[in-house]
């Protein structure tokens, strides 16, 4: 159970992804309100918190009429229903939305409100939204079939093929054509954006020398994973505008769902997620120069884009892992997972290991490689709802943001760090802050020149003027601790 301060920090904070966990009682005003009402904050001294509603009310306290808990507890958050009801209906039929007002009219909102939802929930902006689901859409008609280009165009929504060819370029960074020959090959190649952080990003993927699963060699990266249900090993070659992407599929690829398509797609995704290519930064750095001391940390790394792990649930173990321990240990531990979990090799490479095989490792064997009981139980019991299905990943990775969070909340061992970077490096959400982080504090210290390192509440504090783009922050925060000879200026 989450501490009183933390609660107390939760509500002044108006975390929504908080709502519902706890309820706060006003000793002054006979009140009990969500961790997000809007209302005046009172003080602290004249707070008492519950763990329902039940207990607000046995204490003779009534529900705020601006935040409505009873509301809540009785429906649920209608915000999260209606986002989910809004995605479900892109996802189905994106075609049938000529523009975003289209979108407000079924939520039964405005431009304000839309926005609203949609940067809350998903990170995003109703038009980014509407412009990925038809993306997606095409993409799977495309690998599907043979129909024709501007007939999959016309379909997703797209008023022209030409315009279809632009926004399937942007999104997926390749052309609508060369998306379906991947199903009858075993390589493809993506573009690279102008300002792509060659360098940097090989830095980045081979920070863990020693990695079982990963590794770079010059130019190129490769990397072991699970794509449409197959082993395989994706190897990315950088060049100056493309990135050259070879897949090695281990087993009989007849066997998995889909066959070769199903895995050259998983393939595709991997490689934007390892390349930091499916969320674009130059909204964030457009704002960032409208502000000097935003333009003073964004500045020298233009371009620079948020990796992400090959697969959520990696970016979930690792954040179990890597709790309160040292990178050179979190390395160490992580490689003896791999090792312990039996997963297949190929090409001299380790998969990950699901989440089964992470829940049915020998616990006396991980103490002996420095685990923690505590982190073998956390490790373990979440691995173990994510394998039977009690903790979707991929379904929390496609739907709300806030939903995502207080759901990873719930589980133990998961605490505002690990649910912020699971949801930041697994699922790809934008506006994220894994608060508690060393090297975030230390960025923030030293970017502001603060006497000494902000806790909790400061760094919220510090973080808010970059919403709804924190990810990119933080990422620009750690990346301004690299070494100057580390740095580069393309």
């Amino acid at each position: 159970m989450e501490t009183e301060r933390e609660r107390l920090r939760r509500f002044l904070a108006r975390d929504r992804a908080w709502d519902g966990r706890f309820v706060t009682g006003v000793t002054t005003t006979g009140i009990y309100c969500l961790a997000s009402c809007p209302a005046r904050r009172p003080r602290p001294e004249n707070v008492q918190f519950f763990d329902d509603e039940a207990g607000a009310r046995a204490a003779g306290l009534r529900p705020c009429k601006r935040c409505r808990p009873d509301r809540f507890f009785a429906e649920g958050d209608p915000d999260t229903a209606l986002y989910g009801l809004l995605r479900e209906r892109l996802e189905a039929e994106p075609g049938t939305f000529q523009r975003v007002a289209d979108l407000g009219r079924i939520a039964g909102l405005r431009a304000t409100g839309l926005n609203d939802l949609f940067r809350r929930h998903g990170h995003t902006t109703p038009a980014i939204a509407l412009q990925r689901a038809r993306v997606k859409f095409a993409a799977a008609r495309l690998l599907a079939g043979d129909d024709r280009l501007l007939d999959v165009a016309l379909d997703s929504g797209f008023a022209s093929q030409s315009v279809f060819h632009d926004n399937f370029r942007n999104v997926l960074a390749m052309s609508p054509r060369a998306y379906r020959a991947m199903a009858d090959a075993n390589e493809f190649a993506i573009s690279l954006p102008v300002d792509f952080r060659h360098r940097d990003t090989l830095r980045q993927l081979g920070r863990d020398p020693s990695a079982p699963d990963q590794k770079v060699v010059g130019t190129e990266c490769h990397k072991a994973a699970w794509l449409g249900g197959r082993p395989a090993v994706l190897s990315l070659r950088l060049l100056a505008r493309t990135a050259r992407c070879r897949v090695a599929i281990g087993g009989r690829v007849g066997r998995a769902p889909g066959g070769r398509r199903a895995v050259m797609a998983a393939a595709h995704v991997a490689a934007l997620r390892l390349l930091g290519l499916d969320q674009d930064p130059r909204p964030f750095e457009r704002r960032a120069r409208r502000d000097r001391d935003q333009r003073r940390l964004v500045g020298p790394r233009p371009g620079l884009r948020v990796l992400q792990n090959a697969s959520a649930f990696e970016a979930f173990c690792w954040s179990i892992i890597g709790q309160q321990i040292n990178l050179a240990l979190a390395f160490r531990c992580r490689s003896a997972m791999l090792e312990l979990a039996k997963a297949p090799r190929i090409d001299d490479l380790v998969l990950h290991p699901t989440p089964a095989m992470v829940a049915d490792l020998d616990v006396g064997a991980l103490r002996a490689r420095q685990f923690s009981g505590r982190k073998i139980e956390y490790l373990q019991d979440t691995s173990r709802a994510i394998a039977d299905g009690d903790l979707p990943l991929a379904d929390l990775a496609d739907g709300s943001a806030v939903d995502a969070e207080r759901k990873l909340l719930a589980q133990r061992g998961v605490g505002p760090w690990s649910s912020n970077y699971v949801m930041m490096r697994g699922f790809g959400f934008g506006d994220c802050a894994p608060i508690g982080d060393t090297g975030l504090t230390s960025g923030l210290q030293a970017w502001l020149g603060l006497e000494v390192r902000p806790d909790a509440a400061k760094t919220r504090e510090l973080l808010e003027p970059f919403a709804p783009y924190r990810s990119f922050a933080c990422w620009h925060l750690w990346r301004s601790l690299d070494r100057p000879e580390e740095e580069e200026t393309e």
